[in-house]
């Protein structure tokens, strides 16, 4: 159905918004559907940036799942980067990388951290306090290697510096030692 309203948009003169709208719902289909490839293809035939611009963003602000978010924050990092304001291209690039560090921890528990995908240095902490330290190792050794030249609200001096105030509360002791009479 998606490619028969294309047709019918080439034929016919159809309003900037429902082309958009139209293309938008297609993306999403497909990047639901995990095709990927079509996806790109379907970005790629749009012939004005400005349209597939504001389709991929708004696609990716439908928040849609994992996948598709790190398809969309990809491809608008890859192809529209100068075209982003900076607190966008910020949003953008952390969204990237907080995806690629979902994608490390086991399939299972990743629903339990999505929400935070936008925010890696959040969800670094989340599962600091919920103790999964083999998690936050594996999450730690990506953030350093996505982080080198990229510049998304934080560094990896506060990632030491987070891991540094959670090794001090795990060494913190909140009561104390009675002496023994006889």
């Amino acid at each position: 159905d998606y490619e028969l309203c294309e047709e019918w948009g080439h034929l016919y003169p159809v309003p900037r918004e429902d082309l958009i709208n139209l293309h938008r719902e297609h993306l999403l289909h497909l990047l639901e559907m995990g095709d990927m490839e079509k996806a790109l293809q379907l970005l790629q035939r749009i012939g004005d940036p400005g349209i597939c611009l504001a389709i991929s963003e708004q696609s990716l602000d439908q928040h849609p799942n994992l996948a598709a978010s790190h398809f969309l924050a990809d491809y608008l990092t890859a192809h529209f980067y100068a075209s982003l304001t900076a607190a966008r291209r910020s949003e953008i690039q952390a969204l990237c990388i907080g995806s690629k560090v979902l994608l490390t921890l086991p399939e299972l528990s990743r629903v339990n951290y999505f929400h935070l995908s936008s925010r890696p240095l959040l969800m670094l902490e989340q599962l600091l306090m919920n103790m999964k330290v083999d998690w936050v190792a594996v999450a730690v050794q990506t953030l350093h290697q996505l982080l080198a030249g990229q510049d998304i609200g934080f560094t990896v001096e506060d990632i030491n510096n987070l891991l540094s105030k959670y090794a001090e509360k795990a060494l913190n002791f909140p009561f104390t030692l009675k002496e023994k009479r006889s």
